[in-house]
Protein backbone atom coordinates (compact mmCIF):
# COMPACT_ATOMS: atom_id res chain seq x y z
CA UNK A 1 0.00 0.00 0.00
CA UNK A 2 2.59 2.54 0.82
CA UNK A 3 4.55 1.67 -2.69
CA UNK A 4 1.26 2.31 -4.30
CA UNK A 5 1.02 5.84 -2.74
CA UNK A 6 4.53 6.22 -3.81
CA UNK A 7 4.49 5.69 -6.97
CA UNK A 8 0.50 7.60 -7.39
CA UNK A 9 2.49 10.80 -5.71
CA UNK A 10 5.48 10.02 -8.20
CA UNK A 11 3.23 10.15 -11.24
CA UNK A 12 1.24 13.11 -9.69
CA UNK A 13 4.43 15.12 -9.32
CA UNK A 14 5.71 14.57 -13.57
CA UNK A 15 1.98 14.97 -14.11
CA UNK A 16 2.42 18.81 -12.86
CA UNK A 17 5.96 19.15 -14.25
CA UNK A 18 4.48 18.42 -17.46
CA UNK A 19 1.89 20.63 -17.09
CA UNK A 20 4.50 23.30 -15.98
CA UNK A 21 6.76 23.02 -18.97
CA UNK A 22 3.69 22.41 -21.35
CA UNK A 23 2.56 26.39 -19.71
CA UNK A 24 5.77 27.69 -20.71
CA UNK A 25 5.99 26.41 -23.88
CA UNK A 26 2.74 27.97 -24.65
CA UNK A 27 3.72 31.34 -23.17
CA UNK A 28 6.88 31.19 -25.28
CA UNK A 29 4.94 30.20 -28.33
CA UNK A 30 2.61 33.63 -27.54
CA UNK A 31 5.26 35.64 -26.38
CA UNK A 32 7.28 34.85 -29.96
CA UNK A 33 4.76 36.41 -32.33
CA UNK A 34 3.97 39.54 -30.01
CA UNK A 35 7.64 40.54 -29.56
CA UNK A 36 7.72 39.98 -33.93
CA UNK A 37 4.46 42.03 -34.45
CA UNK A 38 6.21 45.44 -32.02
CA UNK A 39 9.48 44.76 -34.00
CA UNK A 40 7.79 44.84 -37.06
CA UNK A 41 5.02 47.99 -36.46
CA UNK A 42 8.18 49.86 -35.30
CA UNK A 43 10.51 48.99 -37.68
CA UNK A 44 7.69 50.29 -40.17
CA UNK A 45 7.17 53.28 -38.72
CA UNK A 46 11.03 53.73 -38.51
CA UNK A 47 11.30 53.12 -42.37
CA UNK A 48 8.45 55.38 -43.35
CA UNK A 49 9.71 58.28 -41.52
CA UNK A 50 7.39 60.88 -43.11
CA UNK A 51 4.55 60.00 -41.04
CA UNK A 52 6.71 60.00 -37.76
CA UNK A 53 8.42 63.71 -39.26
CA UNK A 54 4.95 64.92 -40.06
CA UNK A 55 3.25 64.45 -36.39
CA UNK A 56 6.46 65.78 -34.90
CA UNK A 57 6.09 68.78 -37.20
CA UNK A 58 2.35 68.85 -36.32
CA UNK A 59 3.34 69.21 -32.60
CA UNK A 60 6.03 71.93 -33.03
CA UNK A 61 3.96 74.03 -35.02
CA UNK A 62 1.05 73.95 -32.77
CA UNK A 63 3.14 74.81 -30.07
CA UNK A 64 5.14 77.52 -32.05
CA UNK A 65 1.57 78.92 -32.79
CA UNK A 66 0.40 79.20 -29.52
CA UNK A 67 3.68 80.96 -28.19
CA UNK A 68 3.33 83.13 -31.25
CA UNK A 69 -0.05 84.04 -30.19
CA UNK A 70 -0.61 84.24 -26.75
CA UNK A 71 3.40 83.86 -25.62
CA UNK A 72 3.81 81.62 -22.14
CA UNK A 73 0.34 80.96 -20.42
CA UNK A 74 -0.94 80.67 -17.05
CA UNK A 75 -0.88 77.43 -15.40
CA UNK A 76 -4.32 76.36 -16.11
CA UNK A 77 -4.44 77.40 -19.87
CA UNK A 78 -1.34 75.73 -20.36
CA UNK A 79 -2.56 72.55 -18.89
CA UNK A 80 -5.67 72.50 -21.17
CA UNK A 81 -3.43 73.09 -24.19
CA UNK A 82 -1.57 70.25 -23.35
CA UNK A 83 -3.99 67.83 -22.93
CA UNK A 84 -5.77 69.24 -26.53
CA UNK A 85 -2.39 69.07 -28.00
CA UNK A 86 -2.52 65.46 -26.70
CA UNK A 87 -5.85 64.54 -28.73
CA UNK A 88 -4.79 65.70 -31.65
CA UNK A 89 -1.36 63.80 -31.42
CA UNK A 90 -2.82 60.53 -30.11
CA UNK A 91 -5.32 60.95 -33.50
CA UNK A 92 -2.88 61.92 -35.82
CA UNK A 93 -0.34 59.15 -34.45
CA UNK A 94 -1.81 56.16 -32.49
CA UNK A 95 -5.47 56.34 -34.57
CA UNK A 96 -3.53 54.51 -37.77
CA UNK A 97 -2.16 51.59 -35.82
CA UNK A 98 -5.13 49.05 -38.06
CA UNK A 99 -6.20 51.41 -40.66
CA UNK A 100 -3.13 51.54 -42.64
CA UNK A 101 -3.39 47.54 -43.00
CA UNK A 102 -4.79 46.17 -45.72
CA UNK A 103 -7.61 43.55 -45.64
CA UNK A 104 -6.24 40.91 -47.42
CA UNK A 105 -2.58 41.35 -44.55
CA UNK A 106 -5.55 40.98 -42.06
CA UNK A 107 -6.17 37.44 -44.03
CA UNK A 108 -2.69 36.73 -43.72
CA UNK A 109 -2.15 37.30 -39.81
CA UNK A 110 -5.01 35.26 -39.37
CA UNK A 111 -3.17 32.20 -40.34
CA UNK A 112 -0.12 32.94 -38.19
CA UNK A 113 -1.01 34.58 -34.60
CA UNK A 114 -3.93 34.82 -32.18
CA UNK A 115 -5.93 37.47 -32.39
CA UNK A 116 -5.52 38.55 -28.61
CA UNK A 117 -2.04 38.16 -29.18
CA UNK A 118 -2.26 40.57 -32.68
CA UNK A 119 -4.45 43.15 -30.34
CA UNK A 120 -2.18 43.42 -27.65
CA UNK A 121 1.07 43.87 -30.07
CA UNK A 122 -1.10 47.10 -31.41
CA UNK A 123 -1.96 48.27 -28.25
CA UNK A 124 2.00 48.02 -27.18
CA UNK A 125 3.35 49.59 -30.26
CA UNK A 126 0.80 52.50 -29.70
CA UNK A 127 1.85 53.24 -26.46
CA UNK A 128 5.60 53.13 -27.19
CA UNK A 129 4.70 55.36 -29.81
CA UNK A 130 2.56 57.57 -27.45
CA UNK A 131 5.22 57.91 -24.87
CA UNK A 132 7.90 59.32 -27.24
CA UNK A 133 5.46 62.05 -28.69
CA UNK A 134 4.38 63.04 -25.25
CA UNK A 135 8.22 63.63 -24.05
CA UNK A 136 8.61 65.47 -27.20
CA UNK A 137 5.71 67.43 -26.66
CA UNK A 138 6.43 67.85 -22.90
CA UNK A 139 9.88 69.13 -24.24
CA UNK A 140 8.27 71.95 -26.44
CA UNK A 141 6.46 72.91 -24.11
CA UNK A 142 8.94 73.43 -21.91
CA UNK A 143 11.08 75.36 -24.12
CA UNK A 144 8.37 77.44 -25.66
CA UNK A 145 5.45 78.13 -23.40
CA UNK A 146 7.23 78.34 -20.28
CA UNK A 147 6.60 75.39 -17.35
CA UNK A 148 4.27 76.37 -14.69
CA UNK A 149 4.49 73.15 -12.66
CA UNK A 150 5.30 72.63 -8.83
CA UNK A 151 5.68 68.77 -9.09
CA UNK A 152 7.51 67.75 -12.51
CA UNK A 153 7.53 64.37 -11.77
CA UNK A 154 4.38 64.12 -11.06
CA UNK A 155 3.48 65.45 -14.10
CA UNK A 156 4.83 63.72 -16.33
CA UNK A 157 3.82 60.56 -14.85
CA UNK A 158 0.14 61.57 -15.21
CA UNK A 159 1.16 62.10 -19.01
CA UNK A 160 2.89 59.38 -19.24
CA UNK A 161 -0.63 57.18 -17.90
CA UNK A 162 -2.84 59.45 -20.37
CA UNK A 163 -0.45 58.59 -22.82
CA UNK A 164 -1.39 54.82 -22.05
CA UNK A 165 -5.06 55.78 -21.89
CA UNK A 166 -5.40 57.77 -25.41
CA UNK A 167 -3.44 54.91 -27.30
CA UNK A 168 -5.61 52.10 -25.72
CA UNK A 169 -8.97 53.67 -26.66
CA UNK A 170 -7.64 54.73 -30.57
CA UNK A 171 -5.98 51.69 -30.67
CA UNK A 172 -9.83 49.92 -29.84
CA UNK A 173 -10.96 52.24 -32.14
CA UNK A 174 -9.05 51.62 -35.25
CA UNK A 175 -9.27 48.46 -35.04
CA UNK A 176 -13.37 49.03 -34.94
CA UNK A 177 -13.10 51.01 -37.57
CA UNK A 178 -10.41 48.96 -39.75
CA UNK A 179 -12.83 45.63 -40.04
CA UNK A 180 -16.05 48.22 -40.68
CA UNK A 181 -14.79 48.84 -44.19
CA UNK A 182 -12.10 50.83 -43.25
CA UNK A 183 -14.37 54.23 -41.80
CA UNK A 184 -12.60 56.61 -39.85
CA UNK A 185 -15.75 58.56 -39.43
CA UNK A 186 -16.96 55.39 -37.33
CA UNK A 187 -14.22 56.25 -35.34
CA UNK A 188 -14.56 59.83 -34.38
CA UNK A 189 -18.16 58.83 -33.82
CA UNK A 190 -17.21 56.47 -31.50
CA UNK A 191 -13.81 57.86 -29.49
CA UNK A 192 -16.18 60.88 -28.72
CA UNK A 193 -17.41 59.98 -25.78
CA UNK A 194 -14.86 57.75 -24.97
CA UNK A 195 -12.18 60.52 -24.87
CA UNK A 196 -13.72 63.04 -23.58
CA UNK A 197 -14.24 61.85 -19.48
CA UNK A 198 -10.57 60.42 -19.82
CA UNK A 199 -9.48 64.39 -21.15
CA UNK A 200 -11.23 65.52 -17.93
CA UNK A 201 -10.08 63.31 -15.74
CA UNK A 202 -6.38 63.81 -17.02
CA UNK A 203 -6.98 67.76 -17.11
CA UNK A 204 -7.96 67.01 -12.98
CA UNK A 205 -5.24 64.88 -11.89
CA UNK A 206 -2.32 67.34 -13.93
CA UNK A 207 -3.75 70.66 -11.66
CA UNK A 208 -2.52 68.55 -8.71
CA UNK A 209 1.18 69.15 -10.34
CA UNK A 210 0.34 72.54 -11.19
CA UNK A 211 -0.68 73.37 -7.95
CA UNK A 212 1.60 73.40 -4.41
CA UNK A 213 -1.26 73.03 -2.39
CA UNK A 214 -2.64 69.46 -1.67
CA UNK A 215 -5.21 68.04 -4.01
CA UNK A 216 -8.09 65.91 -2.24
CA UNK A 217 -10.14 63.29 -4.02
CA UNK A 218 -7.30 62.55 -6.69
CA UNK A 219 -7.08 59.13 -5.35
CA UNK A 220 -10.30 58.75 -6.42
CA UNK A 221 -9.92 60.05 -9.87
CA UNK A 222 -6.72 58.07 -10.21
CA UNK A 223 -8.59 54.80 -9.13
CA UNK A 224 -11.63 56.13 -12.22
CA UNK A 225 -8.78 56.31 -14.82
CA UNK A 226 -7.35 53.11 -14.40
CA UNK A 227 -10.46 51.40 -14.59
CA UNK A 228 -11.29 53.07 -17.32
CA UNK A 229 -8.18 51.69 -18.91
CA UNK A 230 -8.80 48.00 -17.79
CA UNK A 231 -11.97 47.68 -19.29
CA UNK A 232 -10.59 49.07 -22.69
CA UNK A 233 -8.35 46.97 -22.84
CA UNK A 234 -10.22 44.03 -21.57
CA UNK A 235 -13.13 44.84 -24.27
CA UNK A 236 -10.06 44.62 -27.06
CA UNK A 237 -9.24 41.54 -25.65
CA UNK A 238 -12.46 39.87 -25.77
CA UNK A 239 -14.49 41.60 -28.73
CA UNK A 240 -11.52 41.75 -30.98
CA UNK A 241 -11.46 37.79 -31.96
CA UNK A 242 -15.02 38.26 -33.16
CA UNK A 243 -13.67 41.43 -35.70
CA UNK A 244 -10.86 39.49 -36.56
CA UNK A 245 -13.67 36.84 -37.75
CA UNK A 246 -15.74 38.78 -40.65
Amino acid sequence: MAQYSKRRQSAQNNDTRLTGKKNTFAVAMELAPFVSLVKKDLLIEWRQKHTLFGVLLYVGGTVFVVYMMNGQPEAKVWNALFWLTQLFVSVNSVAKSFLQEHHNRFRYYFTLVNPVTFMLAKMTYSILLMLVMTLVTLLLYYVMLGWPLSNSWLFILISSVGSVSLAAVFTFLSAIAARAQQNSALMAILGFPLVTPILMILSKLAIIALSPVYTTGWATLAGVLLALDALIIILGIILFPFLWQE
